[in-house]
């Protein structure tokens, strides 16, 4: 479930979540639906960075999206299931 009211106020005050990467393997930028807070940025950068194969992600509020690099071909259902079980809706991958 989202931490994160409607009008975008957040329920648990705001995270400082630090976001991860790496320049090694392939990166796959997601449209994420829902994030608006800094426990938004921390929880996914948590949980999706906690997957196998995955080295970093980066999430970037403002534009509504989550980069994942991984050690090898994407798998986008990895991703998208994270994302729901948190309380967002991943929406696809960015253009």
């Amino acid at each position: 479930m989202s931490c994160c009211a409607p009008d975008g106020s957040c329920s648990t005050g705001t995270g400082t979540g630090t976001a991860t990467g790496s320049a090694a393997g392939v990166t796959t930028v997601y449209d994420v639906a829902g994030m608006t807070c800094g426990h938004c940025e921390a929880t996914l950068t948590t949980e999706i960075g906690a997957a196998d194969g995955v080295l970093g992600v980066e999430v970037d509020l403002e534009a509504g999206q989550v980069a994942v690099t991984t050690s090898g071909a994407p798998d986008d259902a990895l991703p998208a299931r994270v994302v729901d079980d948190a309380g967002y809706r991943l929406t696809g991958r960015a253009a």
